[in-house]
């Protein structure tokens, strides 16, 4: 056991500072992207499913509450929270519109869509993309692998070069964490907004 441990460690790492040395350009993209939405007046809509529904739930309270700077909430809306919403879209449609028909209630011009998912075929996925993108959003993909058909739908893609699910996961919420950083950064210690 202690050797799974040493192995999982090592493999984290790896894919993590690999992901890192890769893409310094394109996170600090998005968090400018984010920052810019936010100034002027947009929000941020985040969607995943299984443990990427985890993670943005988790990313979307980091900039509602605060990620460790105290400050103003940022307008972050995870949209994988309202079961009754997903159920109901689930059930008397399908599964594939249970994040689409948000962003088309929800979704506007200047507003930031960021999908999240390990593999980037995800259906459900897939459609957020183009119904945001239908309607003016800018989009944004967290993805591992190859970045499968994801990819190519998104205005910016950040891509986890492995084929491991929990490594991709992984490197998902360190790329989360360091966007939140960027965007209270630009946003607060550069002034664009108060604290308070």
């Amino acid at each position: 056991m202690d050797d799974l441990i040493a192995k999982a460690l090592e493999e984290s790492l790896r894919v993590k500072e690999d992901f890192i040395k890769k893409n310094v350009s394109t996170l600090i993209q998005l968090a400018e992207n984010i920052s810019k939405a936010f100034e002027n007046g947009g929000k941020l809509m985040l969607c995943g499913n299984g443990g990427s529904a985890a993670d943005a739930q988790h990313l979307a309270a980091e900039f509602v509450n605060r990620f460790q700077l105290e400050r103003q909430p940022l307008p972050a809306l995870a949209l994988t929270t309202d079961t009754s919403i997903i159920t109901s879209v689930a059930n008397d449609y399908r599964y594939e519109d249970v994040f689409s028909k948000q962003i088309k209630a929800l979704g506007v011009q200047g507003d930031i869509l960021l999908a999240i998912s390990t593999s980037g075929r995800s259906g459900n996925i897939l459609s957020a993309i183009r119904t945001a993108k239908e309607k003016g959003l800018y989009t944004a993909g967290f993805v591992g692998g190859d970045g499968g058909d994801m990819i190519k739908l998104v205005d910016l893609a950040l891509v986890v070069e492995s084929g491991r699910t929990p490594r991709v996961q992984e490197a998902h919420i360190l790329a989360g964490h360091l966007i939140c950083e960027l965007v209270d950064h630009i946003l607060f210690k550069k002034g664009f907004f108060s604290i308070g």
